[in-house]
């Protein structure tokens, strides 16, 4: 029953008490603007020395993949950051790369035993990825995730801003099935 799992709120995910928040990070992970900058501020230095360890062993992380560190200075125990996909017209792989970036996401979450996770509306920001087809593309990833997992008991989408949460909403009554 993956409905029972998803929550959809607007708000400020540096706020979130689950056991990781995710990041749409860059991929020198090295902190920036947007979702990102405002994790490495309000997580402090933990999480960029984590992420220079990361840096050290693998080089970054490349655009639809994902990476944890310690959640610094969080409410949340860790970090998932995953480098989202710039919208280039579509035919550059953008939507497989965005919906990776949520599988990936919750894979490492499952795979570290984490009960719930924050994710933010990867992309649709400086990135352009439409807001619209990100919802859909965020919703439809995440339930049919959970219908296969037993470690994740809570996905919160955070919204930023009311577009996003009135898209994510929408997107969620329209995957979950009535008879759930």
């Amino acid at each position: 029953m993956a409905y029972r799992k998803i929550k959809i709120i607007q708000g400020d995910i540096t706020k979130m008490e689950t056991d990781a928040i995710v990041n749409a990070a860059n991929s020198s992970l090295m902190g920036g603007g947007g979702v990102d900058g405002a994790i490495h501020r309000a997580g402090g230095p933990a999480i960029l020395e984590d992420c220079r360890a990361i840096v050290a062993r693998q080089g970054g992380c490349k655009t639809g993949e994902a990476v944890i560190t310690t959640g610094g200075r969080l409410p949340a125990k860790h970090v998932i950051h995953t480098v989202g996909p710039v919208w280039n017209g579509g035919n550059h792989r953008e939507t497989t790369l965005l919906a990776n970036c949520y599988l990936h996401a919750l894979q490492l979450a499952s795979r570290h035993h984490l009960a719930s996770i924050s994710f933010p509306n990867i992309s649709t920001g400086i990135y352009h990825f439409p807001k619209d087809l990100a919802a859909s593309i965020a919703m439809e990833t995440i339930v049919q995730f959970l219908e296969q997992d037993d470690v994740i008991q809570e996905v919160v989408l955070v919204c930023f801003d009311a577009e996003n949460y009135q898209l994510a909403q929408h997107y969620y009554h329209q995957y979950i099935r009535p008879e759930e």
